[in-house]
């Protein structure tokens, strides 16, 4: 079992930046790949980013490509990521997750763990 707890929303302006942490439970961390996914009201939840076991490699959306930044901490049992230049379309209940398919990380049904969700908000 993992257990994933986000924080670090909030309400900012936009092209202000935010960093999201989710810290997990367990000893058993390293051994899965973390992504990050967004759901904004009356829309699907999409995906925003993820990364591998040791961080080595990670994967965007376009939609986000150049603006945020994931990154994990091992030895804190931590993922993060870190949201520049936000937009007003950037607001959302952001939530973390935790898979052991990285390839298919993409996809929310290869999601074995997911946390509560944090919101962010960005006014224009």
């Amino acid at each position: 079992q993992v257990q994933l707890v986000e924080s670090g929303g909030g309400l900012v302006q936009a092209g202000g930046s935010l960093r999201l942490s989710c810290a997990a439970s367990g000893r058993t961390f390293s051994s899965y790949a973390m992504g990050w996914f967004r759901q904004a009201p009356g829309k699907e939840r999409e995906f925003v980013a993820s990364i591998n076991w040791s961080g080595g490699s990670t994967s965007n959306a376009d939609s986000v490509k150049g603006r945020f930044t994931i990154s994990r901490d091992n030895a804190k049992n931590t993922v993060y990521l870190q949201m520049n230049s936000l937009k007003p379309e950037d607001t959302a209940v952001y939530y973390c997750a935790a898979t052991t398919y990285y390839s298919g990380s993409y996809y929310i049904e290869n999601y074995d763990y997911w946390g509560q969700g944090t919101q962010v908000t960005v006014s224009s």
